[in-house]
């Protein structure tokens, strides 16, 4: 998609971490049925992202769309807990079954639990449906398997996605529309068509804007085709009497606010304009933190400032 906003990467990994995070016990129910009934969700779930890191900074991890570690508990009442890794691929890779192997013993390696790997495929090529790693030299083997969803089989049952009450159902839905769209104007449509479908389910003005977020960081138009975009959002607002995406203007997405912060980093050699637009982008990203919506990388490129700058102006947790 050669016009496709090139501020905005197309980047499938944040708005997918975020939904896991968010909807990591709704993200089971739909693609892991079996596994989602073997887990005591009374009890919750933790992300262990610094743990996977630990083990995965000097594997060979090739390009994925994103990996999280959850810390779930199993209703058999064991005291032991069980860790969830979840791998969502984006683009299909040879090594792709070994790498799940490797992050799987390195995890039991280091915690000495059961773990449990789970791959999500999201690539668009029918015949890469990686389950297994074998290995066999001289009489030693080894046979490790996995549980692997492959979302374009969810295209067959699109009525059943879009009736489901699963809100994970939008995210396979927008994630599916991603991959497979590249004219801007079916993208356009196709996520017009996933935002009605979100307000016309009755979540809550948080869920809304989490979800929004999501979808809107998953399927990106090309600049031309924002405006409308978001012209015809509200226009749904106001047919179901939710004014909730004028928030999303706060969040950056406000034409005027854009073309604001371009052309002061257009024209940053004049110090004066230049300091009054820092300065109004600093207030932006405070006012987005307080907002806890966007993550800071986020936050990062839609104020223009620098990462390390978002980060210091985090709240202080003490007042």
């Amino acid at each position: 998609m050669t016009d496709q906003d090139t501020a905005r990467p197309t980047d499938h990994d944040s708005p997918w971490k975020e939904a896991l995070e968010y909807y990591f016990q709704e993200f089971t129910q739909l693609l892991f049925p079996a596994i989602h009934d073997e887990v005591d969700w009374s009890r919750g779930y933790t992300p262990m992202d610094k743990e996977l890191q630990q083990i995965t900074a000097d594997a060979e991890s090739g390009r994925r769309h994103a990996d999280k570690l959850i810390k779930v508990q199993a209703r058999d009442g064991a005291e032991t807990w069980v860790l969830i890794h979840v791998e969502v691929q984006g683009e299909p890779e040879d090594p792709f079954a070994e790498r799940m192997y490797t992050y799987q013993y390195r995890l039991r390696d280091r915690y000495g639990i059961d773990v449990v790997s789970l791959a999500v495929l999201a690539d668009t090529r029918s015949s890469f449906r990686p389950m297994c790693y074998r290995y066999a030299r001289w009489g030693c083997e080894l046979s490790f398997t996995f549980p692997t969803a492959k979302l374009i089989d969810w295209e067959e049952r699109w009525p059943e996605l879009e009736a489901s009450e699963n809100v994970f159902a939008l995210v396979v839905m927008a994630q599916i529309r991603a991959k497979r769209l590249r004219q801007g104007g079916t993208r356009r449509d196709a996520k017009v068509a996933l935002i009605r479908l979100l307000y016309q389910r009755g979540y809550s003005r948080e869920q809304i804007l989490r979800l929004f977020h999501i979808i809107d960081w998953m399927i990106q138009l090309p600049k031309g085709l924002e405006r409308e975009f978001l012209e015809t959002v509200y226009a749904i607002e106001e047919e179901n009497q939710m004014p909730y995406i004028n928030t999303a203007e706060r969040l950056g997405r406000q034409e005027g606010f854009q073309k604001g912060l371009q052309e002061g980093r257009q024209e940053g050699r004049q110090e004066g304009r230049q300091e009054g637009r820092q300065e109004a982008a600093r207030d932006t990203a405070i006012n987005l933190l307080k907002l806890g919506v966007l993550p800071d990388e986020q936050i990062a490129q839609v104020t223009g400032l620098p990462l390390d700058e978002v980060k210091a102006l985090h709240p202080d947790p003490s007042h």
